[in-house]
């Protein structure tokens, strides 16, 4: 019976520390989904499909190599996705992007403490630096206890505010063919689809890669297909309410903000803090990537690394939350890019190579 509560709690961990990643600030607010989806229309429903069979395929098997490997970081699974060379390169640009991640995620703060809270931007950087410092000095035993207390709380508001949306509207979707719509990113559903999961997969893949050594192979490999599958519900809840508001929910900054209003202006500082505990669970998992990365063997290094890349974030944060995604993101995507399309395929062409043998 303990052996099982032990199993359990090891599955909830995976499933939280996969789905509290990828459920950031710019899923919370509903802008990203309505860029990579519902700006493509009843079409953007075929992206979520598409999305949700990525996010649980690939959970499980960056699942499944990390515990093959027994990895406590993602250095050796990027070497064995892309080779010893290469794997140092996207090494080192996977360390600029967490920190990066962190700053924007910083920055992210500061911009809902002023425009949600009507709080001075500076104090929202330092509450959110100092959480994470906070988490990172439990090692990752806390960061894996701040996502399963966090992680929920949000799945759920997302859940919930979707949910009520759909069911006020009575399911009384507009004629999208005639509405004059801006066009979402990539302009064709599945290579939005495809873009979304690869932009996501980059963090996850930090985070997932270090509980390589502590998760029995089966809870793990479960718990990152079933982080994947809670991933396309989430996303097609809110895609079928963006749906539901469109043209309307298309002209704003919040899209999930606008669909909360609905429900009653309580819930803008529901919203509010939801997006806040986005920032900070993707803010924790920055920082872990980085420290975990540095100092595998954890102990006092790891906390010196994490708590170091919190500081050393802080004055990039200054220059924006706008700014920094800018200028951040669209390296994001290419690199996620090209570490999906390592994950689809080195694995296949190893295995189909091993067979011929």
């Amino acid at each position: 019976m303990r052996l099982l509560s032990n199993s359990f709690w090891l599955f909830v961990k995976v499933v939280t520390a996969y789905t509290g990643v990828v459920i950031g600030a710019g899923f919370a607010s509903g802008q990203e989904i309505l860029q990579f989806f519902i700006l493509h229309g009843y079409n953007g429903l075929f992206g979520v499909v598409l999305a949700t069979i990525l996010f649980a395929y690939l959970g499980g098997l960056v699942m499944f190599l990390s515990i093959k490997m027994n990895t406590t970081n993602y250095k050796k699974l990027l070497s064995y996705l892309l080779g010893p060379g290469t794997g140092k390169i996207m090494d080192l640009l996977n360390l600029l992007m967490l920190l990066g991640g962190l700053s924007v995620m910083m920055a992210g703060s500061a911009a809902v403490f002023s425009e949600q809270f009507g709080l001075p931007p500076c104090l929202g950087i330092w509450v959110v630096g100092t959480l994470t410092s906070f988490v990172i000095l439990g090692g990752l035993e806390g960061v894996l206890t701040a996502n399963v207390l966090l992680v929920p709380f949000k799945f759920l508001v997302i859940i919930f505010i979707t949910t009520i949306t759909i069911l006020k509207s009575k399911l009384a979707f507009p004629m999208i063919m005639s509405l004059d719509l801006p066009g979402g990113v990539a302009g064709h559903w599945a290579w939005a689809s495809f873009l979304y999961v690869s932009y996501n997969m980059v963090v996850p893949v930090a985070v997932l890669s270090s509980l390589g050594n502590s998760v029995p192979m089966k809870t793990g490999v479960t718990g990152g297909v079933a982080g994947g599958l809670l991933l396309g519900i989430a996303v097609s809840l809110v895609t079928i309410s963006g749906l539901l508001y469109l043209p309307d929910v298309s002209f704003y900054q919040i899209p999930l903000l606008y669909m909360a209003g609905h429900l009653g202006s309580g819930f803008h500082w529901v919203l509010g803090i939801l997006i806040l505990m986005a920032i900070l669970t993707t803010a924790i998992a920055d920082a872990h990537g980085i420290a975990s990365r540095l100092a595998p063997q954890g102990g006092v290094l790891y906390r010196l690394y994490g708590v170091g890349s919190c500081l050393l974030a802080l004055p990039l944060a200054g220059f924006g939350f706008t700014g920094l995604v800018r200028l951040l993101y669209p390296l994001f995507g290419y690199v996620g890019l090209i570490l999906l399309t390592c994950l689809i395929t080195v694995p296949v062409f190893k295995f189909l190579r091993r067979c011929k043998k």
